[in-house]
C-alpha cells in the first residue's frame, strides 16, 4: 500500500490529491470485481492488450488460471511468449490499472513487448495514476530479481512515456513507432 499524489482536474479545478494505492498480484479467486474492470478497458490500446475484453466470466476464470500457470512456468511458447504475471492497480479496493511483468526477454520482445505493459481505466487518467502504477510495477519485477527492464512505448503515447521517464527510465532509442525506454530496478 502506497500513499501518492496525483492531479486533479475538471470542474474548474486543478491541484494535488491524495491517493492510497495497492498493486494486488492476480490470483485464482479474483471475481467479478476484476472481471467487470476488465469490460471497460479496451481490448487493444497502444499495443496493450485486454484478451479479456468481451468474453463470458466462464471464459474469464479460465483466463485466470491460464495466467496463474503462465506466472509459475520458465519456459517459452511459441518462441517468444515468456512467463509473464499480471498485477492490479487497486485504489480505494477498486481495480482502476492492469499490468503485466515479462520475466524476461527474447529477440523479438526486445523489439516488441518489453518487460512491462500497463493500462489505466480511461476515466481514471490524467491523475497520476500510470506514474504511481509504473512506480509500483518496477517494485514488483525489482522483487522479482529483475534488475534492468524494458518499457516499449508508441512515440504517440506521451502520458506513458512521460510516466516511465519520470520513475528513472533513460530513452535508449527510438523508431518510427516506438520509444525504447530502460528503468534500472535498484537505481531509482
Amino acid at each position: 500500500m502506497g500513499t501518492y499524489y496525483g492531479e486533479e482536474q475538471g470542474a474548474g479545478r486543478k491541484g494535488l490529491i491524495k491517493m492510497s494505492l495497492l498493486v494486488q498480484k492476480l490470483n485464482r479467486a479474483d471475481g467479478t470485481d476484476i472481471y467487470d474492470f476488465l469490460q471497460q478497458l479496451p481490448a487493444e490500446e497502444n499495443g496493450f492488450l485486454n484478451t479479456v475484453y468481451g468474453k463470458s466470466f466462464e471464459e474469464y476464470q479460465k483466463w485466470l488460471e491460464g495466467a496463474v500457470k503462465s506466472s509459475e512456468r520458465k519456459e517459452i511458447i511459441d518462441g517468444w511468449k515468456v512467463p509473464e504475471t499480471v498485477f492490479w492497480l487497486m485504489e480505494d479496493g477498486k481495480p482502476v490499472g492492469y499490468g503485466k511483468i515479462r520475466h524476461y526477454l527474447t529477440d523479438r520482445l526486445r523489439e516488441e513487448g518489453g518487460n512491462i505493459g500497463y493500462s489505466i481505466l480511461p476515466q481514471k487518467r490524467g491523475k497520476g495514476l500510470g506514474s504511481a502504477f509504473v512506480s509500483l510495477l518496477i517494485g514488483e519485477a525489482d522483487k522479482m530479481g529483475i534488475g534492468e527492464l524494458l518499457f516499449t512505448v508508441k512515440n504517440g503515447n506521451q502520458p506513458s512515456i512521460q510516466a516511465v521517464l519520470s520513475n528513472g527510465g533513460v530513452i535508449e532509442r527510438q523508431s518510427e513507432e516506438l520509444q525504447y525506454i530502460w528503468v534500472r530496478t535498484r537505481d531509482r
